[in-house]
């Protein structure tokens, strides 16, 4: 179909296409995505479970982090934090920070000398150790200043995640050689890590490809005044087409055009990159969805953690879940004010319920 002839409901159903992949194996799906966002919240899980849960075949909640030594993968921070591949790690490494003071990088090399002798630490291993007291933190509260400090080193890349044990990150030492880079492999890099975006969160409108390019800021801070020119190649280098007066952008060589999908209801994470863009959703489904986890629970018009429901090829609602005594609870709400009365959106619905309570255990 030329990209001229592209309508709302193409693009619709591309994004649902090519974001939810036939399931399949774990190790698979990361190579695939490259990166998947984490949250800490569990309602029932957390989001990096749930997205993977619509993509891996007979995933479980906390299999990520189960398998984590194993696969390859690292926590790190792309244009959110989460659970990044190696490769892709690499690309954005090593990161160059301000300069610290004299005091400062010697704590640092203490730090890092102490975690390289002990292999994995917990981080009040290293807070007993060196007892270097309490900072202010982001949120406007006290952290333990070696808390931050291991932050900042796993933050440049050296130190790694090993392992969480009970939630708590445990670090190992990670020592990036400082390569020396060209204009030319500066500029490739960054076109890899726009490719790694666009191949995550596509189609996107114009508006939403700046955004997420733009992000990239805080994967590679080292080079966020290339990062505009890295934009401007992505508008050349990328298909794209103008839908209802809005210019969309997705890789090169794959086709937006007449897409199948299939009479499923799907129950997808907050962050799910087929919904993570609010800008393309409202675009493609007319609607407005709300993360509402951090709203006064009395402003709330959908709920602490609604996963968004989606039927066929629309976005018709939302769903809250939650475990009592081992037994799952679900209060769904639509945007049109009751449930579609096909048959078969029952049947779906009811499969969908099933299989989250499988993949929570229960």
């Amino acid at each position: 179909m030329p990209a001229s002839a592209l309508s709302l409901d193409d693009l619709r159903r591309f994004t649902i296409a090519r974001s939810l992949f036939a399931p399949t194996t774990l190790r698979r799906a990361m190579d695939r995505m490259r990166f998947v966002q984490a949250d800490p919240i569990r309602a029932p899980a957390r989001a990096q479970d749930l997205i993977l849960r619509q993509r891996v075949k007979d995933y479980r909640a906390g299999d990520l982090e189960r398998r984590y030594e194993t696969l390859g993968v690292e926590e790190d921070f792309f244009i959110n934090y989460g659970y990044v591949t190696r490769p892709l790690q690499a690309l954005m490494h090593p990161r160059l920070v301000q300069r610290a003071s004299a005091a400062d990088r010697t704590r640092e090399k203490l730090l890092l000398d102490f975690v390289e002798e002990r292999g994995a630490v917990h981080p009040r291993e290293v807070e007993n150790h060196f007892s270097h007291g309490t900072v202010r933190n982001y949120w406007g509260g006290s952290s333990h200043a070696t808390t931050q400090m291991l932050d900042a080193l796993h933050y440049r890349g050296m130190l790694r995640v090993a392992r969480r044990e009970k939630g708590i990150r445990l670090y190992r030492a990670h020592r990036h050689e400082g390569a020396s880079l060209n204009e030319a492999s500066v500029q490739s890099r960054l076109d890899a890590l726009v490719d790694v975006v666009v191949n995550i969160y596509a189609p996107l409108p114009r508006v939403s490809l700046s955004y997420y390019v733009r992000r990239l800021r805080y994967a590679v801070p080292q080079w966020e005044k290339e990062i505009g020119e890295a934009l401007a190649r992505a508008g050349e280098r990328l298909a794209h087409a103008r839908v209802e007066g809005v210019e969309w952008y997705w890789p090169r060589g794959e086709k937006a055009g007449k897409t199948q999908v299939p009479d499923e209801v799907r129950l997808l994470a907050p962050f799910d990159p087929v919904v993570h863009d609010r800008t393309r959703f409202e675009l493609l489904w007319g609607w407005v969805y709300r993360f509402e986890a951090y709203t006064p629970a009395s402003k709330r018009k959908m709920g602490y953690y609604a996963l968004p429901l989606l039927w066929r090829d629309r976005l018709i609602g939302w769903g809250n879940f939650s475990v009592k005594s081992g037994t799952l609870m679900a209060e769904i709400g639509y945007v049109a004010g009751s449930a579609p009365r096909d048959r078969a959106f029952k049947r779906e619905l009811e499969a969908e319920v099933e299989r989250m309570r499988r993949f929570l255990g229960l």
